[in-house]
């Protein structure tokens, strides 16, 4: 599958790998500053953002759309940075593909099993009659019935956009998320391991990350360091992007 990206900077390549419900565009403010250093490439996933929908929606299957990303645009060596659904599949790669990466960084997600934790989102979302609301705010006051945080319903109405006959369209694959949202837990399978450098990111405020997970993690990622950002929660590199970049960076830059 030919994925939909963007690309800031220039220098060592880093990939970066957004969330689920997520795409590039969210990482546009805090690519500005990595970009100062680094060549970046933000991808959409498959039934996100700008790229091709498909009915298969599997770590296996955006490991594959990953490397044919890299090789496609022949990426020589480039770290690869996920963030939470992003993180599974960064990790999934770096095992599959050990020898095609430099370094490995995991944001707000550990190797383990998830419960599925976004019904009340897929409610409120499958709620929005797109032919019959006539703005974002309809839309808006449908999803707060369902998802009262303000930040997370301004996040998830992202994907919301009019075509150029001004109707209404998720660019989400809204039908096969709900229907394969539980492949997004699934745990990585134990007896591969990574040996690069690894960097596993946490929110203080989050609990994605627990103090029991990190034998997990060095059981997958023997070389992984972890390290808490203080005051962030889930979305770390939205809560405190400057600690948030001065921790990938100088991970990025240490030997």
């Amino acid at each position: 599958m030919k994925l939909f990206y963007r690309t800031q900077g220039k220098g060592q390549p880093l990939i970066i790998i957004h969330g689920l419900f997520g795409s590039s565009d969210n990482w546009l403010t805090i690519t500005k500053k990595i970009a100062e250093t680094y060549g970046v490439y933000l991808i959409d996933m498959r039934n996100h953002g700008r790229s091709p929908q498909s009915t298969v929606f599997t770590y296996s299957a955006m490991v594959d759309d990953l490397f044919e990303f890299i090789q496609d645009h022949a990426i020589s060596n480039p770290i690869i940075l996920g963030h939470s659904m992003g993180g599974k599949v960064a990790m999934h790669f770096a095992l599959a593909y050990p020898d095609k990466i430099k370094k490995l960084i995991v944001v707000d997600i550990a190797p383990k099993y998830y419960s599925v934790h976004h019904t009340a989102i897929l409610k409120g979302l499958n709620a929005i009659s797109l032919d019959q609301i006539q703005s974002r705010q309809e839309a808006e006051n449908i999803l707060a019935q369902f998802v009262s945080e303000v930040d997370v319903r301004q996040f998830l109405l992202k994907n919301l956009y009019r075509t150029n006959e001004l109707k209404f369209e998720w660019r989400i694959n809204l039908s096969v998320l709900t229907k394969e949202i539980e492949q997004v837990g699934t745990a990585l399978e134990e007896g591969r391991i990574y040996d690069g450098p690894t960097l596993f990111i946490r929110g203080e405020k989050s609990n994605y990350i627990q103090s029991g997970d990190e034998v997990l993690i060095k059981k997958i990622f023997p070389k992984a360091t972890i390290q808490t950002i203080s005051e962030a929660g889930h979305w770390v590199q939205v809560d405190a992007p400057e600690p948030f970049f001065n921790t990938v960076n100088a991970f990025i830059t240490s030997t």
